[in-house]
């Protein structure tokens, strides 16, 4: 006797296209945790003191890149081909895993071994970064602004505005209060530019270029420090110069309405 749903019910089980870029998405987020976790197992079977092997740390980056990369094209494979019933609930699901669990599980592996810090610091820091990335999307699910932009830090960014700061600096309070910013700017209300167009193409571009700097990085060729400290550095400052840009704005059109008025 057949089981199966038929009709509407049995459509929405079945996966599109798009679908399987979340699936992929939420693959590469656990393939980038495994990766990150066996480093720390390897240190321990060997019993030597834990440091970050650019080696582990570069695959475990250019997976959650990968994962970004399937991130963006879903949204537009959905709109261009079909979408399924549970494809913003599989996308949100997707980015949970690589966007928030795997960049906090990062932070832990980073700070946790260093011995630099407080475990409970640092645990509030990785925390803050996935409890942030649940919000965060559970608010754009639930909340759309006037613009169509994001309403605050997109969680693919946050992410990879953390691993930024985990491969450029060592783990100390500075880092963490960093890290800890992001995670605030995931929550906030400053509305960030939906990438669309020409800006699709240069995110897509971005992440592309990301990917060969760190494969050039964690096979220690000639060069490579150099090219992840400039591409960190600017994943840094695009994401801190968003927020500076709309508070500025929102200063100078407050001072023009006082001018109106006063006039």
């Amino acid at each position: 006797m057949d089981d199966e749903p038929r009709g509407p019910v049995g459509k929405a089980f079945r996966l599109s296209a798009a679908d399987s870029l979340s699936l992929g998405n939420a693959l590469s987020g656990f393939l980038a945790v495994c990766v990150l976790a066996w480093s720390a197992i390897s240190s321990l079977q060997a019993n030597v003191k834990f440091a970050p092997d650019p080696r582990f740390f570069g695959t475990a980056v250019v997976l959650l890149l990968v994962g970004a990369t399937c991130d963006l094209f879903d949204g537009l494979v959905a709109r261009k081909f079909r979408a399924s019933a549970m494809g913003a609930e599989l996308d949100n699901l997707a980015d949970v895993i690589s966007f928030g669990f795997a960049p906090a599980f990062m932070v832990m592996i980073w700070a946790g071994f260093s011995g630099k810090l407080p475990l409970w610091l640092v645990l509030v820091a990785a925390g803050s970064i996935l409890l942030a990335g649940v919000v965060r999307l559970a608010r754009f699910a639930c909340v759309k602004t006037k613009s169509g932009d994001f309403m605050g830090l997109p969680i693919p960014m946050g992410a990879m505005t953390v691993v930024s700061i985990v491969l450029l600096f060592q783990p100390n309070y500075l880092t963490i209060a960093g890290i800890m910013a992001v995670a605030w700017l995931m929550v906030s209300r400053i509305e960030y530019p939906k990438p669309k167009g020409n800006l699709a193409a240069v995110v897509l571009a971005w992440m592309l270029i990301n990917v060969a700097c760190l494969t050039i990085w964690a096979a220690q060729l000639a060069g490579g420090d150099q090219l992840i400290r400039v591409g960190a550095t600017m994943q840094i400052a695009i994401v801190s110069a968003i927020p500076l840009r709309v508070l500025m704005f929102k200063h100078k059109r407050r001072r023009e309405r006082r001018s109106v008025n006063a006039g």
